[in-house]
């Protein structure tokens, strides 16, 4: 029997967070599925996956490519794309659930990193209504995230989208705790690191696919 919800959690160097990640999906959605996707040369996040029995799939890439695989490697109706420094509230599934309508196939989390998401202007983590998460990008790619971002603004460009086809609700109510740099809570590591050194890179293919939304 196919589960109602798979959350999608790309990883890359942080084997601690596999057990945390699990341990609150399951006090917060029990039931619900959750797959992680690697790098196939990962060896110490691979190795904790296997010793902690998590499901997960081996392909690499970025993080839009990494979802776009899970998506594909699974066949639950709801889907959240995730993160593993993230801490899922309970409530928040049923509170996203809730927005969904015929119209509105995606629901933004708020994960109170930033001001513009704590007013629910943005998110970066989303629950998706599956036949929502098999449509193309904007321009007819691979979806539901575009690839051509290395790590950041690809969630800019998924708002757009979403909007853009009237599909989305972003929910102050349905939120999950973001363990991050930006706000303080986290601390910079080689994961952050390396997502930052794209920045640039991907805010610059971010400003030449906007004409794409008009």
């Amino acid at each position: 029997m196919t589960c109602e919800l798979v959350i999608l959690v790309p990883v890359l160097a942080r084997p601690h967070r596999v057990k945390p990640v699990l341990e609150s999906a399951a006090r917060a959605t029990p039931g619900a599925d959750v797959l992680f996707i690697a790098d196939p040369d990962d060896t110490d996040e691979l190795e904790v996956l296997t010793c902690e029995g998590a499901d997960f799939i081996a392909p690499g890439g970025t993080y839009a490519s990494k979802i776009n695989d899970g998506v594909r490697a699974t066949d639950a109706p709801l889907i959240m794309s995730a993160a593993d420094d993230l801490t899922f509230i309970p409530g928040w599934f049923e509170k996203a659930k809730a927005c969904l309508t015929e119209q509105i196939r995606v629901v933004g989390i708020t994960d109170q990193v930033t001001e513009r998401n704590r007013l629910g202007h943005h998110a970066a983590h989303f629950l998706i209504a599956r036949d929502y998460a098999l449509l193309p990008t904007i321009d007819g790619g691979r979806g539901p995230f575009c690839e051509e971002y290395m790590h950041c603004w690809c969630d800019n460009e998924f708002v757009a989208t979403a909007r853009k086809r009237e599909a989305i609700h972003i929910s102050t109510d349905a939120q999950v705790c973001h363990t991050h740099f930006f706000d303080g809570s986290g601390e910079m590591d080689s994961t952050y690191e390396k997502g930052q050194s794209f920045y640039r890179q991907d805010q610059r293919t971010f400003r030449r696919r906007r004409r794409l939304w008009r």
